[in-house]
């Protein structure tokens, strides 16, 4: 289990990006981090495994306090949160199959990872994590040649590929379209229920916070001002989120949206028929 406890985060100009933030993740619940921009959640997901140091507070993972923990301990305990970025974060020149395999750095010595040397059981398990992500038949590809969507899957195989206890995933849609987007979102909630997989999804798009999470952590000016399952997120809520917003003509408009791809959809159909 993950806890957060009283959690801030202030910056030496004096901004608080987070402030006492407390906070369970249960093994296997998948968690979405929504909110304005400026509210916090890439802070929080950075806080966690350390990328961002936090100010005060704890953060316990399986029982470890990751905030006092020198450089080598960190090490060791960062191999158990994999991470998965917006931006894919992946090697553009290498291939997709070293990509992935670049999640097992932090389990082989210097000289290994440096030459790229790993067992045969790390590059069998690679292999079956590429088959699970469906890019199997990509494996010698550079990782320039693929889509917004395949780099994606090549990011969520590296993390898979560290056997990690926790997923971090910062705004893993930002960057795609509409139905890759959702795609993207259910391989990841899939993979995460398969293996009883703790996340925190730290996601800009209320309407698929709403489809895939199990449970929705809002946020706003560094705190914590929802925590519920994604059918009590209603029009007060976001409101209490993001402000005032005419929140019936956004969900009309995504709605809209939904049925316009589904009409292409079925006019390919037709035309491929």
């Amino acid at each position: 289990m993950l806890e957060l406890i009283s959690l801030s985060k202030t910056y030496r100009t004096g901004d608080a990006a987070l402030s006492d933030v407390s906070l369970q993740v249960p093994k296997g619940q998948i968690v979405g981090l929504i909110g304005p921009s400026g509210a916090g959640k890439s802070t929080l997901i950075r806080c966690i495994n350390r990328l961002v140091e936090p100010s005060t507070g704890k953060i316990e993972l399986g029982g470890v306090d990751l905030v006092t923990l020198g450089r080598r301990d960190l090490r060791k305990q960062r191999r158990r949160i994999g991470m998965i970025f917006q931006e894919y974060a992946l090697v553009e020149r290498l291939t997709v199959m070293e990509n992935v395999l670049s999640g097992r750095l932090g389990y082989v010595p210097f000289w290994r990872s440096y030459l790229r040397r790993f067992d045969a059981s790390d590059i069998q398990r690679a292999y079956q994590l590429l088959d699970r992500v469906g890019l199997l038949d990509h494996a010698d590809k550079r990782a320039d040649a693929l889509s917004g969507g395949q780099r994606q899957r090549v990011g969520i195989a590296r993390a898979l590929a560290q056997d990690p206890d926790l997923l971090l995933v910062d705004e893993p849609t930002a960057s795609l379209d509409p139905k890759t987007s959702r795609q993207i979102m259910r391989l990841l909630t899939e993979i995460c229920t398969e293996r009883d997989l703790p996340a925190i999804v730290n996601i800009h798009d209320v309407p698929l916070a709403r489809q895939f999470m199990q449970r929705i952590v809002g946020l706003r000016a560094g705190q914590i001002v929802f925590d519920d399952a994604p059918t009590a997120l209603t029009e007060d809520a976001l409101t209490r989120i993001y402000g005032a917003e005419d929140w019936d003509a956004m969900r009309k408009g995504d709605i809209d949206q939904a049925e316009a791809e589904n009409d292409a959809i079925r006019q390919l159909a037709e035309v491929g028929a």
